[in-house]
Formats: structure tokens, C-alpha cells, sequence
């Protein structure tokens, strides 16, 4: 199935305005800006058969062009990332079975990540979105359980029913246990992981639904899939003792350049 890689990019982000233009230190010193690691990231998933950055900013489409991106221009009326793919996608004429959504502050997303979404639309025809889930060790759960505790927001988690359709995805940690979990003990809690793979008639209609109240109430925006009964496909995938983050802060950037380097990324 031909794929395309969508990385939106947004330079006003309200939690760190120009992020996707943030540099980013590699194991050997050398700088880049996230938007080009992001890229990067998409460039190393096997089987894609483009890869295009979507932005509605100038700075962002003279950085990327640059290093040698494909960019397309979209509108500053874009809502989220989903629709702005889906603009992408429009601007583009189609053309593809699969379409990827590699968030652009997800530079250390692991390939085989976005592979298992691929595949997995391949093997469940009625979904129509695929998106990655970490089943949490008791280690994390405590991490999300003591972020909640302190009024922060930890990460997003997913249930999902025995084939893997989505049930629901909040930024409470769900579902409710009681249990004690030592901290390499696997528990029934999943952490979402913010990629998607859709189909592309279902990200055509995306935008032209008005988002509902609990997208609203939660702030996600696959959401809007399930508020319409759209399947989403949640895919159980294993790190690999591989570290990931997405940079949504300031604080974020050491953190980030700390995982470069121990993997040894340039």
C-alpha cells in the first residue's frame, strides 16, 4: 500500500511558541532544529513513499526546505494536527492508501512504531485510524498516578476492547485499579502514543466535523473519531528498551538532547 508521511508543524504553539524551530543537540555536539530531527524520524520508516512537512508558517518552510524537505503550505486555521494532514493530503490530489501523521515534536518516535500502524490497517479492514499503545509497567503507572495526583498531566491513556478497537482515550489514567504493581510488573494500563495512520477518506472527513464535547473536554483529538463511531485501531507495540519524548516545553530540550545522546543519534 503506497504511505505518505504528514509532519504538521505549527509555529504557534501556545505551550512553546516556535518549538518545531528549536535546536537540538546530537551525541556529537552538532545542532538541529526539531522540525529537521522529526524528519529525520519519517526518513527512517521503511515502506513510505513520501514524506512532507505541512506548515502555515514561513520560518518553518525556509528551515525544512533547507535541509532538503518536501513542504507543503496550510491554512492558520488548521485546529490540530489531523486537519492539518487532512489539508496536506487535499493539497497533494490524494493518491495514497495510507497516510501518517509523525507529529512534529515526536523526533525520537521509533519506526517500527508508525511500520506496525501500516501493517495493522492492512490487517483490519473496517478500522479506519491506527495508533500505537505501551502497555505501562508498574514503574510508569506510578509516574502517571503521582503526575495526576499533582495536578499535571502525565501522559494519554487508551482501553480498547479483545481485537483492539478503541473504546476511549483520556488524559486520566484509565482504567481504575486498585491494585499494588511492582515496578517491573506488567499492568492492564496503556500509554498512548500521539502517531496515527489513517485511511484517507476517513481523514477527509475529519475536518468537516465539528469537534465534540469530550474532544473538547479532553483536549485530544482522536476523539472526533470515536464521538462519529469511526473504528480506531489502537496497536500494542514494544519499545525496545528504546527511550522517547516529545518536546511540548522548554524543560523538554535537555531531556531530549540526553536521549540523543545515549543513543548516539548525530
Amino acid at each position: 500500500m503506497s504511505t505518505l508521511i504528514v509532519i504538521p508543524a505549527r509555529y504557534a504553539s501556545m505551550r512553546y511558541p516556535g518549538k518545531a524551530l528549536a535546536e537540538l543537540k546530537g551525541a556529537s555536539g552538532v545542532s538541529k532544529p526539531l522540525i529537521h530531527r522529526s524528519w529525520e524520524a519519517a526518513r527512517a520508516v521503511r515502506g513510505v513513499d513520501r514524506v512532507v512537512v505541512a506548515t502555515d508558517d514561513a520560518r518553518i518552510r525556509s528551515r525544512a526546505e533547507a535541509f532538503g524537505a518536501e513542504v507543503v503550505m496550510t491554512s492558520t486555521s488548521c485546529r490540530n494536527g489531523t486537519e492539518r494532514c487532512a489539508e496536506a493530503l487535499d493539497a497533494l490530489g490524494g493518491g495514497f492508501d495510507i497516510v501518517v501523521n509523525l507529529q512534529g515534536d515526536a523526533p525520537l518516535t521509533p519506526p517500527w512504531f508508525v511500520e506496525a500502524l501500516v501493517e495493522a490497517l492492512d490487517a483490519h479492514p473496517t478500522a479506519e485510524v491506527a495508533t500505537p499503545v505501551l502497555r505501562c509497567d508498574g514503574r510508569a503507572l506510578s509516574g502517571f498516578l503521582e503526575d495526576r495526583k499533582a495536578g499535571r498531566v502525565g501522559g494519554t491513556t487508551a482501553v480498547f476492547g479483545a481485537e483492539g478497537k478503541a473504546l476511549y482515550f483520556s488524559k486520566e489514567v484509565i482504567p481504575y485499579t486498585t491494585h499494588g504493581w511492582p515496578d517491573h510488573e506488567m499492568t492492564p494500563v496503556f500509554h498512548h502514543v500521539g502517531v496515527y495512520a489513517y485511511r484517507p477518506a476517513a481523514l477527509a472527513a475529519y475536518p468537516l466535523w465539528e469537534p465534540g464535547k469530550l474532544e473538547d473536554l479532553e483536549g485530544l483529538e482522536q476523539l472526533r473519531f470515536l464521538e462519529r463511531d469511526r473504528p480506531v485501531q489502537c496497536v500494542e507495540v514494544d519499545a525496545r528498551e528504546r527511550q522517547f519524548w516529545e518536546l511540548n516545553n522548554p524543560e523538554d530540550v535537555p531531556r531530549i538532547e540526553a536521549m540523543l545522546a545515549e543513543m548516539g543519534v548525530e
